[in-house]
Order: structure tokens, then sequence, then C-alpha cells
């Protein structure tokens, strides 16, 4: 049985990240949201674009106001007015100024900006009141950023803050990983899907919809392959074409040691290599992970299997703890694989049995100090019982060597959303 340290650094390493020559797409900045750079981005820009002003004011020549103050005021003539998106028809002679605004190119000769606030104006005069250092309030051309640098490295998330620097460097389209293929599947007679009627003895697959919209959130695309009957046949041959479909197959149930759990014995026939079989982790400890060559011939990256618990809390515990930071990195994600672990003051106590590293789920607040507490989900913490999971944002970590967790101590809390 394997830690969940010694499991999640086994699955990284059997992970590795789309070619960014083969598995590239080019994208325009409307569709590349959320999506991963496959390449360096550079732009041709520098910026800012030009020497601007970063407030309203007048632009000036700082050696015509080397002995100003407020008592005894220079006053330079106002040669022009510079609104932002207008080139200066001409620079500023010695004695003059320029009225400007935010984001207006600087004319030349002028050097610095005063702020408004700082000055008096009288007709086209305008009497500064303060002696300005070189440069002050000017954004100089290339400041920020020098054409032909990198501007944004591959494997980055492009997120909205991404999206406004490719935007400002003009750098569209971008290329970008292709979204990973999962495939999912659920294994068992007794399942239904919502739509159907229930009858006595049935359950309602939960998990297959649940886990589609984890790979959705985590930028992949999720290929729904249905309810698949505890039949070795049906099994095998829905195992055999998710393999041919996908980056990474996920099933839910038939992993643990029942007389119809038969997707290890599959796995093996199909050519698969078992890599782990259990965890101890609560809940979750039946987990498979295998690999399959790649049946394109010319990819040497293997296809990902994950044999998830049935249970419904057990498979979401699963994939948030182990197949997320797989997801990440095959996407190309070029850091912060793993799962974002935060400090927090339990409301509650905690307590488990010591036995299997415990995740209980519940809620992060954010506390007007900036620090966090977690309140644990109320009711039944059975691995069956899916319903005190709304809203749940963190799993608190109860480890073997603490087991126990007083209310207002601290506790390591796994993020979730």
């Amino acid at each position: 049985m394997f830690s969940v340290q010694d499991a999640e650094a086994k699955i990284l390493s059997l992970t590795y990240p789309l070619d960014p020559e083969r598995d590239r797409q080019w994208m325009s900045l409307d569709e590349a949201e959320g999506r991963i750079l496959a390449a360096e981005v550079q732009s041709a820009l520098d910026f800012p674009y030009w020497d601007n002003s970063a407030m309203d004011g007048y632009a000036v020549r700082t050696t015509d106001l080397t002995t100003c103050s407020a008592e005894s005021p220079v006053a330079l003539e106002i040669a022009m007015e510079i609104p932002a998106g207008y080139h200066p028809p001409q620079g500023i002679a010695p004695g003059q100024a320029a009225r400007i605004f935010t984001g207006a190119m600087m004319p030349p000769g002028a050097d610095a900006v005063v702020i408004q606030e700082r000055t008096q104006r009288e007709g086209d005069r305008v009497f500064i009141l303060e002696r300005p250092e070189p440069q002050a309030w000017v954004r100089a051309k290339g400041d920020y950023y020098r054409a032909g640098a990198p501007l944004l490295y591959c494997g980055t998330r492009l997120n909205a803050p991404e999206i406004a620097i490719l935007a400002t460097a003009q750098c569209t389209p971008v290329a970008v990983y292709r979204r990973p293929a999962v495939s999912l599947l659920s294994t068992g007679n007794e399942l239904v899907t919502p739509e159907q009627t229930l009858q006595s003895g049935q359950i309602v697959d939960s998990n297959q919809p649940a886990i589609a919209a984890l790979v959705r959130q985590s930028g992949a695309i999720a290929q729904r392959l249905g309810i698949i009957p505890d039949e070795r046949d049906a099994l095998k041959a829905a195992i055999l074409g998710a393999i041919a479909t996908s980056d990474v197959v996920i099933s839910t149930g038939g992993v643990s040691v029942g007389d119809y759990d038969y997707v290890e014995e599959i796995l093996v026939e199909l050519g698969g290599t078992l890599h782990i079989q259990s965890v101890a982790v609560k809940p979750g400890k039946p987990l498979t992970v295998a690999t399959f060559p790649n049946p394109d011939p010319n990819n040497p990256r293997s296809i990902l299997y994950f044999g998830l618990p049935g249970n419904p809390v057990s498979a979401l515990v699963s994939f948030w703890r182990f197949v997320r930071p797989a997801l990440k990195k095959l996407s190309g994600q070029s850091r912060s694989w793993g799962p974002t672990f935060i400090r927090a003051i339990s409301r509650l106590d905690l307590k488990a049995d010591g036995k299997r590293e415990t995740y209980l789920w519940g809620q992060l607040v954010l506390r007007s100090d900036g620090t966090y507490e977690f309140d644990l989900a109320g009711g039944s913490h059975s691995s069956g019982n899916l319903i005190n999971l709304a809203n749940t944002n963190g799993l608190a970590v109860l480890s073997c060597d603490r087991p126990r967790v007083e209310a207002g101590e601290w506790v390591l809390v796994m993020q979730v959303s």
C-alpha cells in the first residue's frame, strides 16, 4: 500500500506533458482563456509603446524649473494640449509647457510632468508651483517590457491578466496545447443514469456527472462513455475503446475485492502495467493506477488509467488528491501541479482513527484578519454520503501522527475549489 505522498509522486512520475509541437493549436485571444501556452511568446512592441504621462498635468522641461517653488513659481507658455491617443505635432521649446492627460504621448523636449494640483493656470500660461525631478510622472518607452524579450513562457495558463498582456502586446493568435481527452466510465449493474426511473435496489450514478465536471474544471475534455455492466466482455470492450481514443481513462467502481470487481484483471489482460492498487488514505483506499502504451507508435507518452472507488465521496477525494495534479502536468502546465494546502483554525473537534491519512470535508472561511477557519461539514462523514458535500471547498488533513485536532487548533486544509 502506498502512502499518499508516495502515490502522488508515483503518479506524477508516470505523467508526461503533451508535446508542444504535436499537440499545439493556434487560438485567438477570445478562444484562449484557460488554455496553456505551448510556446514562449515575444512581442515586437515595447511597452509602454512610447513615453507617456502617468497623470493629468503639464509636460515640461525640468531645465526651465530649477528654481521654482510655491513661493517663487515659474510661468510657462502653454504651447499645446495633448489628449490620450493624440500625436504631438511638435515639441516644446524652452519656456513652454503642454497640457497633457493620463496616457497621452509626451512631446519632444519634455522630460517630466507636473501634476495639475501643483500648478495654477491663467489663460495661456501655467504657473508651476513645484520643481519636478527629471522623468517625474513619466512612463518611459520600454520601461515595463522590451521588444524581443520573453513575454510569457511555455506552460503558462492564460487567465485574464495573461490575456490582457497578450492583447496589449498584440500577440494574437497564440499557440496553446490542445485539451487532454479524458474518457469516463462507471461500472456496476446497480447503476442508472439521473434521467432513468429508479427501481428498487438501484443506485443513481452521481460519479460520472461529478467527475466530468471536475475534468472540465481541470481544462480537459470529458468523454462520457456511460454505465458499463459488471460483465467482463462489456467492460473489456469499453476500456479497450477508451484507451484508443483518450489521453486518460477514469473508471469508478470495480477496483475493490468483490466478486464483480474485474477492472484490474482486465487492465493486465489488455497489456496495461499496474503501478498502484491501494493507498493509505481515507476515504479512497482502493485506487488503481495503470499505464498503457500509446496507440500511436510515434508517440512515447503512455495512456494513464485511473480506477477510482465507487463510493461517491471516495471518488471525488481521489480525483482532487491524485487525478487533478496529473491532468495539470499532462496539459502542459509548467508548475504548481499539486494541491494547495492552507493552515486554518478548526471551528470543531476533528478526529480520525490514525490508521490512514484522513480527509474531512467542509468549508474554508476567510476571516477579517486574513487567516482562515475550517468548518467541518455536518452529518455523517461516510464515503457514501455525498449530501453534506454541498459547498465543500476544503479537505482537512489528519495525518497518522496527528489524528485529532481540537477546536481552536491549527489544521492543514487542502483547497478543492
